[in-house]
Parts: C-alpha cells; structure tokens; sequence
C-alpha cells in the first residue's frame, strides 16, 4: 500500500508520495495545467501511479473556516470525479485547511527565495496534507488494536 498525496489549484496540482512504510510523506512534483482543465495531467498521473506503485490517493479538500464547503472545496470534488473516471483506486478526502499558509511558513523557514517558494509550495501543501491523513490512519489503526 502506498498514497499519493494531491493538493488541486487552479493551474497546478501538488504531488507528494508516502514512503513504502506509509510514514512518512514526501514532496514529489507539481503538475501545470490550464486552469481548471483536470483531464490533461491524468497521463501523468497514471505513469506516477504506475511507476511509484500506488494504491491509494489521498486528495485535499479545502473547508471554509466554520466546515462549510465553497468554491475550492467544489474544485477538489470536481478532480475526484474525474480521479474515479480514470483509476479504480480508493480516493481519501482529507481537510486541508490551511495547509497552502503552513508550506509557506515551512519554505520560509528553510530559507527559500520567493521564485522556489512559488514553484514548491504546492508539493509541500500536498505533502501536509498526505501526512496528515497518514497520521490520522496511524491513530485509528492504534486505536483499533
């Protein structure tokens, strides 16, 4: 078993990767798409699949501040349809709230120049957001013993 984490904008898509051991998550690639245009990077999304052996995808789905659903929340929904049209493989949601302003602050902090924050800050995003299913899933299968 192995995630893929997906954090969806606009005109990119942020990649990170679960390690084999499925504890750690990693900072993989960003996909540039046209805007909105969500079909264009599923031959890429299957060759990562493929290639990192992947069996699960984790998606980030962006919750207004009282867990009402909006606009980018709509976005990620949209991505998972066209996710389940192309893969036979579980599609998680995970709230991400916040996630973009954490990545920023990690990047910050690790002395980035504003052009390599731009270029990174969605696969760290997706990074967070793979980790924080990851630990979720850790604490119920902990629970569950």
């Amino acid at each position: 078993m192995r995630f893929l984490g997906l954090d969806v904008g606009t005109k990119t898509i942020g990649i990170s990767i679960s390690d084999k051991t499925n504890q750690i998550a990693s900072p993989y690639t960003t996909l540039f798409i046209k805007e909105n245009e969500y079909e264009e990077c599923i031959p890429k999304l299957k060759e990562i699949v493929k290639e990192k052996e992947i069996t699960d995808f984790v998606l980030g789905l962006p919750k207004n501040m009282d867990n009402s659903l909006g606009f980018a929340s709509k976005r990620s929904l949209d991505f998972k349809e066209v996710l389940s049209k192309h893969f036979d493989m579980p599609i998680h949601l995970i709230d991400e709230r916040l996630s973009t302003v954490e990545a920023e602050k990690i990047l910050i902090l690790s002395n980035h120049s504003r052009k390599k924050r731009k270029k990174n800050i969605d696969n760290v995003a997706s990074a967070i957001i793979l980790d924080t299913y990851l630990k979720e899933r850790k604490s119920l299968d902990e629970q569950n013993l």
